[in-house]
């Protein structure tokens, strides 16, 4: 019996016998899928990684929140290291049923970012991405990273890409969007995974969803147009760019970042790099071509 395994065992919720069953995906935690004499239940595993700006009782307490906001599923039992919610019988999206149902998920994020400030408690979190890759850099430096060299040039990008936002008000953000942390019952859509969940401006989610998915131009288009319930002007259009750019700077760094502290089942980070610097690439590549060099 693994050591996972046991943990789940011991769990105090269950009800008669389970049977346990992993599930794949994640980047950083271990879930598995738990089924009792009660029905199924997901049961996540993760600790604190302040070199990631994670906190567990801040992602249990957004967990909760989003829950009574009508978000999320259901947290039903939580203790150090561990959080168990329902299970919702729902598809798991794929960058395809991103790009499909963009402006339903306009319309989730808008109501997420929208409602969810009344539901939040504590001191508040803030998610700002330019700072994030800041403090990534110093851990990158910190940790002897095989990636120092190139730190100086991310910075500059980093900061160019900060001086290309339009203002907008603060929102209450999920941060992590990537097309697994959508769930789709065949009614309603559902969110998971608030790791990364705090305020920040609405550009983040609408960038990080559009790059996730690698949305074309005119997707993007259509998921800013139902977000705002307008067609973006040039400056809306040139900051959700630039912000696209930024949301694949901070997962390459993030990987980078993952590469000296964290060992997932199944994770490669070094290729999960590799990955997102290309993205990156190409996306400046295409922001350059319209909007003009961001560095000199």
């Amino acid at each position: 019996m693994s050591r996972a395994e046991y943990r789940i065992r011991a769990l105090s919720l269950w009800n008669g016998a389970i049977s346990i069953e992993p599930l794949k995906g994640g980047l950083s935690n271990e879930s598995f899928l738990v089924s009792d004499a009660n029905g199924r239940h997901v049961v996540r595993f993760g600790k604190d990684f302040p070199f990631h700006h994670v906190f567990r009782d801040r992602e249990l307490m957004t967990a909760r929140a989003a829950a009574e906001a009508g978000f999320a599923p259901r947290i039903e039992f939580a203790e150090p290291g561990v959080m168990v919610s329902a299970f919702i019988g729902a598809k798991t999206y794929g960058a395809e049923d991103v790009r499909a149902n963009r402006l339903r998920i306009a319309r989730l994020m808008r109501d997420f970012h929208t409602i969810m400030p009344s539901h939040v408690s504590g001191a508040g979190f803030m998610f700002w991405v330019f700072h994030v890759n800041r403090d990534y850099a110093r851990t990158l430096v910190e940790g002897k990273s095989r990636m120092v060299d190139r730190l100086p040039g991310f910075l500059a990008l980093n900061d160019a890409l900060e001086a290309a936002q339009q203002p907008l008000p603060i929102v209450f953000g999920h941060n992590d969007l990537l097309p697994a942390n959508f769930l789709d019952d065949g009614e309603k859509l559902w969110l998971i995974d608030f790791e990364y969940a705090g305020f920040n401006t609405a550009m983040f989610d609408l960038a990080g969803a559009a790059s996730n998915a690698e949305m074309t131009s005119d997707e993007s288009e259509g998921l800013l147009a139902e977000y705002f319930g307008r067609k973006p002007d040039g400056d809306l259009r040139r900051s959700h760019a630039s912000m696209q750019c930024a949301s694949l700077l901070r997962e390459a760094l993030w990987s980078m970042v993952s590469e000296l502290h964290l060992s997932a089942p199944g994770a490669d980070y070094v290729a999960y790099t590799a990955e997102n610097l290309a993205r990156l690439e190409a996306a400046l590549e295409t922001y350059q071509s319209t909007y003009g060099k961001l560095l000199p």
